[in-house]
């Protein structure tokens, strides 16, 4: 019997809510596109270890802010260090290689006096036989080998000189090379101390003292705090709706009871296989104080809106955009405009005098 009571009553409650009717009223609507995303700093960029070897003293930590030119930490690769000594004490050995003070030159040049030395002496009998030649003292073979000893000395001589020129061109060139290692050297060897490239406040760490790194790994992600923005995930049946410059209405999950305004900043045209939407980006109107990296929100974005909209409730409507008007034997088709969570815009189909009913099951 009791069970029989409890049916009746619910059957009432169903039945006086199912023939409640509605009429369309004029109202202002807003259609809205919800999203989820985080906070995130622009101008973020990855701290990397450009060489090998084992990190050491690791001054940053998540949150901090660092400046360009700060050195926060360092790599123990004494294979770098050794190498820019050994070029250092070459290139002394070049600048010396420069100088007539060079063995190989002090030599060449003794080689060269000596060459000079026995070129004038050649000379002078080539010329004294000449005389004699001509006073007709000695036969023409003579002075003709004296002539020719002449030639030979002074061949001899402008030979070596010609050689110590070649030296000290070579010199130079292994100096100009020595100098040029000495500089990449010092680059590599710098790359042992870890410099922040542009002052930000350090949002991800991955590293710490201790660590072994190879070259190209992640110590720290860096970012400019003073560039926030949100980042939302589009529903792809959504993101045809999102354009640049729309207000967006963002809640923070660490207070929800503020409500931030903001705009689409940035439509990434490519699809993000990760979580299965498109990305917006979003830039705040006013700054935001105490922002925390990573922050997860929600977001409402103004797709359309319209003053004085003829609306009906959104649970009056079926399949096929149809309606129960009351006094029709059939549903009737509507022409919608913008739809909200609670009501619908209608376009054409029913008027302010209709009569609508709920759905019949």
């Amino acid at each position: 019997m009791k069970n029989i009571v409890i049916l009746f009553t619910l059957f009432t409650v169903f039945s006086c809510t199912k023939s409640k009717e509605e009429k369309p009223i004029r109202q202002d609507i807003k259609e809205l596109v919800f999203a989820s995303g985080q906070l995130e700093w622009d101008d973020s960029y990855n701290l990397t270890a450009q060489t090998d070897g084992v990190l050491q003293n690791v001054n940053l930590d998540v949150g901090i802010a660092v400046n360009k030119g700060n050195f926060i930490a360092n790599i123990d690769n004494r294979t770098n260090e050794i190498n820019t000594q050994t070029v250092q004490e070459q290139l002394v050995i070049t600048n010396e290689n420069l100088t007539a003070n060079s063995p190989q030159m002090q030599q060449l040049q003794q080689n060269i006096a000596f060459a000079e030395s026995k070129y004038q002496q050649d000379k002078t009998q080539e010329e004294r036989y000449k005389r004699l030649y001509q006073s007709q003292s000695v036969a023409k073979v003579e002075y003709e080998n004296m002539k020719l000893n002449s030639q030979n000395s002074l061949s001899n001589l402008n030979a070596l000189k010609k050689q110590a020129n070649q030296i000290l061109q070579t010199a130079k060139q292994q100096h100009i090379t020595t100098k040029g290692q000495l500089r990449n050297n010092q680059v590599v060897q710098n790359y042992n101390s870890i410099q922040v490239t542009e002052s930000g406040t350090v949002i991800k760490k991955y590293k710490t003292t201790g660590d072994y790194v190879r070259k190209g790994d992640v110590i720290a992600t860096i970012a400019n705090s003073n560039k926030l923005e949100a980042v939302l995930n589009v529903d792809e049946n959504s993101i045809g709706k999102i354009k640049q410059g729309q207000s967006v209405y963002v809640s923070l999950n660490s207070n929800k009871d503020e409500i931030i305004n903001g705009k689409i900043s940035e439509i990434l045209s490519a699809f993000d296989e990760k979580t299965q939407s498109f990305i917006c980006k979003v830039t705040f109107d006013k700054p935001i104080q105490n922002s925390i990296f990573g922050t997860q929100l929600e977001a409402n974005i103004l797709v359309g809106e319209k003053k004085n909209a003829l609306l009906i409730p959104r649970s009056y409507m079926g399949y096929g955009n149809k309606v129960n008007v009351k006094g029709k034997d059939e549903y009737v088709t509507i022409k919608i405009g913008i739809v909200s969570t609670e009501f619908v815009e209608v376009l054409s189909g029913i008027n302010e005098n209709d009569v609508i009913l709920p759905l019949k099951l």
